[in-house]
């Protein structure tokens, strides 16, 4: 990440989850701690956002899954930055995800999962300490 630069979030919600409030809530948060957020939308596949994210420059994708489907999105969208050669974009998540899938979830790359009921303060806090490394 530039110095000076706000930092870029894309913030997604893949498949065919059509819950959207808590996703707005998380993007009005972070946009309010003064970074820049693109929000990607609704039903979203995993290389519309990787397609979107390498696009618009960010330094993260933040993804938001209610549908029980993060098994098969998150190895999907961490295979395609790894074959476009973009890696280094932080990928992180949150919404409905049982406890028992975070190791294997963590494992693949991603940087954090944040299961709903957690303070948008500690999203903004974990971004804020880890794109300044």
């Amino acid at each position: 990440m530039s110095r000076g630069r706000k930092k870029r979030i894309l913030i997604a919600k893949p498949g065919l989850d059509g819950h959207d409030r808590g996703v707005k809530v998380v993007a009005r948060a972070l946009r309010n701690a003064g970074m820049e957020v693109i929000y990607a939308g609704l039903h979203q596949t995993p290389l519309q956002i990787v397609s979107a994210a390498i696009d618009e420059d960010v330094d993260a994708i933040g993804l938001s899954i209610l549908s029980g489907a993060h098994n098969t999105i998150f190895p999907k969208i961490m295979s395609f930055l790894k074959d476009r050669g973009a890696s280094d974009i932080l990928v992180f998540g949150g919404g409905t995800i049982p406890k028992k899938d975070l190791e294997n979830l963590k494992s693949l790359g991603i940087g954090e999962i944040f299961t709903t009921g957690t303070d948008t303060r500690a999203i903004i806090d974990y971004l804020n300490t880890t794109l300044e490394r």
